[in-house]
């Protein structure tokens, strides 16, 4: 919605953005600020209810263009997250009246509360920032040029504008994914993906190492070099480390994304629209690559982080993988194919062999589009967590109740495990009966974990897009997962 969003420290604004709670009118501080009172009468309209994002205009005649009253909700139950649905009121009402520049002055009623000022204002940038996301890098001739403002913004209060200053670094790390996963598998190959992490660590002092062909063969990818070697578009394993300064403590957090640039289901191949959208079977490394965008540029621990990207198109030719193969990992457990199209568990299971061998991690967590059956389960307004170990659980959901990317603990009982057992292997990656079907893919890859190691799987088949243009996001890819990743860093 806007070409570009910073943070101004003088000069004129355009607009003035005031606030006021659920069932009362403009407080007495902030309807000062606009001494022709125009403002406080429109915090008085029938329209200006109070409901968190809501706007009403006012058009004082003196010092500024106009007046926004934004609803902040329920004054008992206002929390820094609120800021977000706030900040994307503001943005789209400056959007349609093609403003661009705004004062926000918001500490009056923010006082009257709990809420701290750096993380509303967290909130509030995120919000603004998560807003402006556009991709219109694919459009051509046939395409009018859209007409978008610069967006500069002043606050009143410094700590919060401090926050809307880390906010609007998430929601750049956050837009970041969010443009990979729009990127379309012609273009969206494995290499692209490797691409984009070499560039993003060059640029940020990070560290790329992409290993291909021989290096898969090497290291024993079974399921990258299956599940991709029908693709002329070769697979490949992106691995990502962040070190800060100094070398950091302790072992590192790692983070691992399923990157199925395309699936097609394979053999198992997908019916009638079911391949519309598989663009985005790549988002858990979307989101992956976009936190350690934010691990780097903003939230910068004193830890090391790894980051794996299990790279692969999952197309069809007489190069494919078949069910009733028999795939052998590097960790020695036997899978036998029972489904094609459940492949995001099998390269999935590479980085976690792998890293459990290699990087005596502190915690692995993962992310995917792995299951429909998560999406029946929980819709879009939750994503599937696994995760057995408590402290490990506590801080997801710790940084999910900050990021706003809400989880819900799924259950990891002994009597899944045993539905994945086969009678010719050791394990069936697909139980053709579809019972606990979210549950199936979280016990599969909990054979490729060692038992020390802490260990959550997310399963963001429901959460990773939207489909209708509300609040903060457009219809398209979310990030779901960036901010979730980096809240937890920081903590």
């Amino acid at each position: 919605m806007f070409d570009d969003i910073t943070i101004a420290r003088k000069g004129a604004a355009q607009v003035l953005v005031l606030a006021h709670f659920k069932g009362e009118p403009l407080d007495r501080k902030s309807a000062s600020l606009d001494a022709s009172g125009a403002a406080l009468a429109a915090s008085k309209r029938t329209e200006a209810t109070g409901e968190a994002g809501v706007v009403v205009e006012a058009f004082p005649g003196k010092s500024y263009e106009r007046v926004f009253v934004v609803g902040l909700g329920d004054k008992t139950k206002l929390d820094a997250g609120t800021f977000r649905a706030v900040a994307a009121g503001i943005g789209r009402k400056m959007a349609a009246v093609k403003a661009s520049t705004l004062r926000v002055d918001i500490a009056a009623p923010l006082a009257q509360t709990k809420v701290d000022a750096f993380a509303a204002g967290s909130a509030f940038g995120e919000g603004m920032g998560l807003l402006s996301w556009v991709c219109d890098v694919f459009r051509g001739k046939a395409t009018t040029d859209p007409k978008r403002t610069k967006l500069a913004m002043q606050f009143a209060d410094a700590e919060f504008e401090t926050g809307v200053d880390r906010g609007l670094g998430l929601a750049e790390s956050t837009n970041f994914a969010r443009t990979l996963s729009q990127s379309p598998p012609n273009v969206a190959t494995p290499d692209f993906m490797a691409d984009q992490a070499t560039k993003l660590a060059r640029k940020t002092g990070m560290k790329c190492t992409v290993f291909r062909d021989d290096a898969l063969v090497r290291e024993k990818c079974e399921g990258l070099i299956n599940v991709g070697k029908a693709s002329e578009n070769k697979p490949c394993l992106i691995r990502v480390e962040y070190t800060p300064k100094g070398g950091g403590k302790g072992k590192p957090v790692v983070l691992i994304g399923k990157t199925v640039t395309y699936d097609t289901g394979g053999l198992s191949l997908k019916i009638n629209n079911g391949m519309v959208g598989m663009k985005r079977d790549k988002d858990g490394g979307c989101a992956v690559l976009g936190a350690m965008h934010a691990i780097a540029t903003v939230i910068k621990p004193n830890k090391r982080v790894i980051a794996y990207l299990t790279a692969a198109e999952n197309s069809l030719s007489d190069e494919a993988y078949r069910p009733d193969d028999v795939l052998t990992y590097r960790n020695g457990v036997t899978v036998e194919v029972t489904n094609t199209d459940a492949e995001g568990r099998l390269v999935l299971a590479d980085a976690l062999c792998y890293t459990c061998e290699k990087d005596n991690p502190a915690c692995i967590i993962d992310l995917a589009t792995l299951t429909g059956g998560v999406v029946v389960a929980l819709g879009s307004t939750y994503a599937g967590m696994f995760c057995e170990d408590d402290k490990l659980r506590a801080q997801v959901e710790a940084a999910a109740t900050i990021s706003g990317e809400r989880v819900w603990r799924l259950p990891m009982h002994t009597e899944y495990r045993e539905m994945m057992k086969s009678p010719v292997a050791d394990i069936i990656n697909s139980n053709p009966n579809r019972k606990a079907h979210p549950i199936q893919g979280a016990a599969f890859l909990s054979y490729f974990v060692k038992e020390n190691i802490p260990w959550c799987h997310l399963d963001i088949a429901g959460v990773h897009a939207v489909e209708k243009n509300a609040g903060m996001f457009i219809d398209g890819p979310t990030g779901w997962g960036v901010r979730l990743l980096a809240e937890m860093l920081d903590a």
